[in-house]
């Protein structure tokens, strides 16, 4: 599915000025907010890759929402002038990047972006929307995302009942009673989040508990009745729009190319160091013979087509065919699908192998809806794979293998031979980006591989690994096995070339993960006399450290 990411640029921008040291140039410009952010956009739009996106900030003046109401956000303090100085920069770095700035006159942000998100909803687009406001949680649904960059953390139908006590669709009745007081808008007189929560558990809804106010008991149930005509108008001014007229449309948001030369000008100009090389590239394209020829160059020319042979595995002799392939090859890729993400509980469904890249099959064994094929027995494929797969000598590949090492582990199986972990080769090369395998694709293989959620679902509409159709987990499966076989190509490349990053790999990471497994899987053990005796010493150390703070301050 297309994806758009909408950024919530205002929500980023205060939270990226007060996370940050005042970070100046040596001139003296203020410089944190504009890092901080941009920083945070170039790791969405380089690991995601996104269809569509933008970056979404308040217009100057007043909204439709003043008029509503004259104190909104009235108890805000004026922007600090470093965070003024630095918003016109940051505008201009983010329209240079390619990314686009919307900021539409008489509408904030947020309902510019509830907005767009239902648009795209309507058009069949996934939409995450990167975010450290809690309000914009009321858009969520099973296609619409919120993420936080900032703490990594994500909201969706699923987990939003878990952090804030009610379904997705009550959040904004939620806020309409305990109101928000960033923003000045007051809900009901000493009602928090866990009172609101288990009103709506019992009523439903906001109307539901108004029609009900006199069944609540207590001062709460006085300060309900008080806020009675009140809630309406609260709610009202905290419900995000969703159907602004806007100059544009989502699927007119795509990224365009980065200005390298003027680029270049304001990471000089803003002493950002460490980006600078990132430019290089883009610059040494522009003055290549082909683009200057009008010839097309390497970042207009199409990107081949997956190369793909894919099979499923239903019966014997096909089985055999492929086990005789796998021990004959130099280096396989293998992925086993489950159903769990517990690797202790997980039973196995599935099992696929790569032997070369485009080449690679699926294995079902316990595929379980109605209509499901005939599938090979799960007890037949491992006793026939387990020689391979204990054999040290039988060189494998995996992504997070430690995972599948755990699984065979459930049926007495040892793995041994692992060689590689495209895992851990992209965590030696690039800690601070995301590892799973559909961003490591996109920016290494510049390919858009199948998730997980088009395979299995999400949301309500999630279903167990096992009640997937065979021939949509096998396409997913076998891709799985095949492009790991080629990003270990292209990272095991870049690490090799490097003996430092080496080392780093080869003597550590891979030894240490076998470590882990075995702490995963046997526990660890625990002298509890020494750790007891430690914690006596750090006690009293404590206790002298108090006693020398109370006599330095004279008490």
């Amino acid at each position: 599915m297309p994806t758009l990411v909408l950024v919530d640029g205002s929500s980023y921008l205060y939270r990226a000025f007060h996370a940050l040291p005042d970070l100046r140039t040596s001139r003296g410009e203020p410089t944190g907010a504009i890092r901080g952010v941009i920083s945070m956009l170039r790791r969405l739009v380089e690991d995601g890759k996104p269809d569509y996106f933008a970056v979404v900030f308040d217009a100057p003046g007043k909204t439709f929402r003043d008029d509503w109401y004259p104190q909104y956000k009235a108890n805000r303090s004026p922007m600090p002038d470093n965070l003024t100085l630095q918003i016109e920069p940051l505008h201009e770095l983010i329209r240079v990047h390619g990314w686009p700035l919307l900021m539409v006159e008489g509408v904030e942000a947020d309902d510019v972006i509830g907005t767009l998100a239902r648009q795209a909803e309507a058009q069949g687009i996934d939409i995450l929307i990167s975010t450290g406001d809690k309000d914009l949680a009321q858009l969520i649904t099973p296609r619409v995302t919120l993420v936080n960059t900032m703490s990594n953390e994500r909201l969706d139908v699923e987990n939003v009942a878990a952090k804030f006590g009610v379904r997705a669709d009550q959040l904004l009745d939620l806020q309409a009673l305990t109101g928000d007081s960033i923003d000045n808008v007051p809900g009901v007189a000493k009602v928090g989040p866990k009172t609101a929560a288990k009103w709506l558990a019992e009523y439903g809804t906001l109307d539901n508990l108004i029609a009900h106010a006199g069944d609540i008991g207590g001062v709460v149930g006085e300060n309900l009745r008080a806020a009675l005509e009140w809630l309406p108008q609260g709610r009202r001014l905290l419900t995000v729009k969703t159907d602004c007229t806007l100059p544009f449309a989502p699927t007119a948001l795509a990224v365009k190319p980065r200005d390298a030369a003027k680029l270049r000008e304001l990471y000089d100009r803003f002493e950002f160091k460490a980006w600078m090389k990132d430019v290089e590239a883009d610059a040494a394209q522009a003055s290549s013979p082909a683009l200057s020829t009008g010839a097309p160059g390497p970042a207009t020319e199409p990107v081949p087509a997956l190369a793909r042979n894919y099979e499923t595995v239903l019966d014997s002799w096909a089985f055999e065919r492929w086990v005789e392939s796998i021990d004959n090859a130099e280096l396989v890729s293998f992925d086993i699908e489950t159903t769990s993400l517990d690797p202790l509980q997980a039973r196995i469904v599935g099992l696929s192998f790569a032997i070369e890249p485009g080449r690679s099959a699926y294995i079902p064994v316990a595929h379980r809806y109605a209509g499901a094929p005939t599938q090979l027995a799960l007890d037949t494929v491992l006793a026939r794979l387990k020689p391979w797969l204990e054999n040290p000598s039988k060189k494998k590949l995996g992504q997070n293998i430690k995972y599948d090492q755990h699984v065979l582990a459930n049926y007495g199986i040892k793995l041994a031979g692992v060689a590689h972990d495209t895992l851990l080769q992209s965590y030696v090369l690039e800690s601070h980006r995301s590892h799973d395998m559909e961003s490591l694709a996109y920016r290494h293989l510049d390919l858009k591989t199948m998730s997980y959620a088009e395979v299995a679902g999400k949301g309500a509409g999630h279903i167990g690994f096992d009640q997937v159709a065979v021939e949509k987990a096998a396409a997913y499966a076998a891709e799985d096995a095949d492009i790991t076989l080629r990003l270990h190509r292209t990272l095991r490349a870049k690490i090799v070339a490097d003996a430092k990053l080496d080392f780093i790999y080869s003597k550590i990471e891979l030894p240490t993960r076998e470590v882990l497994f075995r702490m995963e899987r046997e526990g660890v053990l625990i002298d509890r006399e020494i750790l007891s005796a430690q914690s006596r010493v750090l006690g009293e150390r404590m206790l002298s450290l108090e006693e020398q703070a109370f006599q330095a301050a004279g008490q």
